[in-house]
């Protein structure tokens, strides 16, 4: 028993030893959160302290700056303020010398329009004045002339009109006189020694070929079974076949004359031959086609030296053979250009050009007639395109390209050349016209010269290179007619086209019948 007694007391005690030793550890516990939550909350307070004086020192600061700002921007407005016064002062200033410069000119504008009203008065009292002295002028006149004002205005327009035309007509005669001279006579003297030392056959312009047969029969033949001969021939050759009634002939129709004249050759050779097949006809359209290819060439080859003109272009040359088919108003195209070729040569040697230089470009000037079925443009910008593509000097290309007046000349050759052009195609003989086109320009030569007053009737002539006119002499002076001619000249140029010259003769005729009884 007082084992357990012991016991139970030793358990008290270390029970109350425990619960004393918690006790005191969680005091001391309770203690240092204590001090530590003191020692927190006055470091707080200082951070709070600090961040409140840092704030109003920042505030301090900040409020110093914006009055320094402030205060710098008032004293710019007032400077700037203090400028814009002192200018708007001298504007101010300038203004009012302005209103008093104005003033001052508004008076004398003042001044000046009285004088001026006082001047307008006194000019209009002399005008008066002036127009009565003119009328009494006009009314002595008239009573010492017999003539009204009018009158003598109509005598005088007429007196110096008449002395006008006179001496108008006078001066034209003397300059034309002057103007022809020794200049008239030279270029005269030139191509008529040109004209006279050169001479070319020309053919007539055709769209057809005649083909000769030895007998009708043979018709039959060229037609062939259902046609196929005939057929074969218009394919191989583009020529059209015309057999009709016409006894022994056949008619080639087309208008290229090179394929005219293959067609022709092939069908003279099979007809010779006899064997008329398709195999046959090819074989003899390739030869015949060969055949005109090798005469091409050689017609050039002669055109050129007929001329006397080396160097040429081998392309040139077969060009200038296929002018050889070629016709402009019934005129070889060949035989003009080495016509114009001989003409220009001919000339350059009157007056001291290269002649040489001078015949090659007239033998080249129509090369472009050629080929333009076949290209587009005129044959004036095909021949100087193909004489710049074959290497052609300046000289010739400026004659090709100026002989109708497209381009100016820019050298004597080219003039020459051009002068050469037109002489072969208007001397007699070397063109021909439908008589269509020759009949409506004899007609308008005849409308032309009868516009003019006092024509009485007009005759064109010789073949339209003359117009006769017939004028009233009552209407028309010598010295008018000068006048007149001329005038109708110049209408003739302005409204036609022609070869040549027309000459325009007018004739003033007077006459007096009577009758003895």
């Amino acid at each position: 028993m007082p084992t357990m007694i012991s016991i139970v007391i030793a358990v008290a005690l270390a029970l109350i030893v425990g619960i004393i030793t918690h006790f005191v550890t969680v005091s001391n516990l309770k203690n240092n959160a204590a001090s530590k939550i003191g020692n927190a909350e006055a470091k707080a307070r200082e951070i709070i302290d600090d961040a409140v004086k840092t704030a109003e020192t920042t505030k301090k600061e900040a409020l110093l700056e914006v009055k320094e700002e402030s205060i710098k921007t008032k004293n710019e407005l007032e400077k700037e303020t203090k400028e814009r016064r002192a200018e708007l002062q001298r504007y101010e200033k300038r203004v009012l010398s302005k209103e008093e410069a104005v003033d001052k000119r508004s008076e004398a504008i003042e001044q000046r329009e009285v004088k001026f009203t006082a001047k307008e008065e006194q000019l209009k009292q002399r005008e008066a004045k002036v127009e009565d002295l003119s009328q009494k002028r006009v009314q002595e006149l008239e009573r010492i002339s017999g003539l009204t004002s009018e009158q003598a205005k109509e005598y005088l327009l007429k007196t110096v009109e008449e002395d006008v035309k006179h001496d108008t007509a006078k001066m034209v005669r003397e300059l034309e006189a002057q103007a022809k001279g020794d200049a008239d006579k030279k270029a005269k003297e030139y191509v008529v020694n040109a004209i006279q030392r050169c001479a070319a056959d020309h053919v007539a312009e055709t769209t057809i070929s005649v083909v000769q047969l030895p007998s009708d029969e043979m018709k039959g033949r060229i037609i062939g079974r259902e046609g196929r001969n005939i057929r074969t021939l218009e394919t191989l050759t583009g020529v059209e076949l015309i057999i009709d009634d016409t006894p022994e002939a056949v008619v080639l129709s087309g208008f290229d004359p090179i394929r005219r004249e293959v067609a022709r050759i092939a069908l003279e050779r099979l007809i010779v031959d006899g064997r008329i097949h398709p195999a046959r006809i090819e074989e003899m359209v390739e030869k015949a086609q060969k055949e005109v290819d090798t005469m091409i060439r050689e017609e050039g080859e002669a055109a050129a030296l007929e001329v006397g003109v080396p160097g040429i272009h081998p392309e040139l040359i077969r060009l200038l053979g296929r002018m050889k088919f070629r016709t402009s108003y019934g005129q070889n195209a060949l035989k003009h250009s080495i016509e114009v070729a001989q003409l220009s040569g001919l000339l350059a040697g009157e007056i001291g050009l290269d002649v040489r230089m001078a015949k090659r470009a007239g033998l080249l000037h129509d090369i472009g007639k050629s080929i333009d079925h076949d290209v587009e443009g005129s044959h004036i910008q095909i021949g100087s395109d193909l004489c710049r593509k074959y290497k052609e000097s300046a000289t010739v290309i400026n004659a090709v390209e100026s002989h109708h007046g497209d381009v100016e000349p820019q050298t004597l050759i080219a003039c020459v050349v051009q002068a050469a052009d037109t002489i072969s195609a208007a001397r007699p003989g070397a063109r021909r016209e439908t008589i269509e086109t020759y009949t409506n320009r004899l007609k308008q030569l005849e409308e032309i010269s009868n516009q003019f007053k006092g024509v009485e009737k007009s005759f064109a002539i010789q073949a339209g290179r003359e117009i006769r006119v017939m004028v009233v002499p009552e209407q028309v002076s010598d010295d008018d007619m000068v006048l007149m001619a001329r005038e109708i000249a110049k209408q003739i140029e302005f409204e036609l086209e022609y070869p040549g010259q027309i000459k325009v003769n007018v004739i003033r005729e007077s006459r007096v019948t009577d009758y003895a009884k």
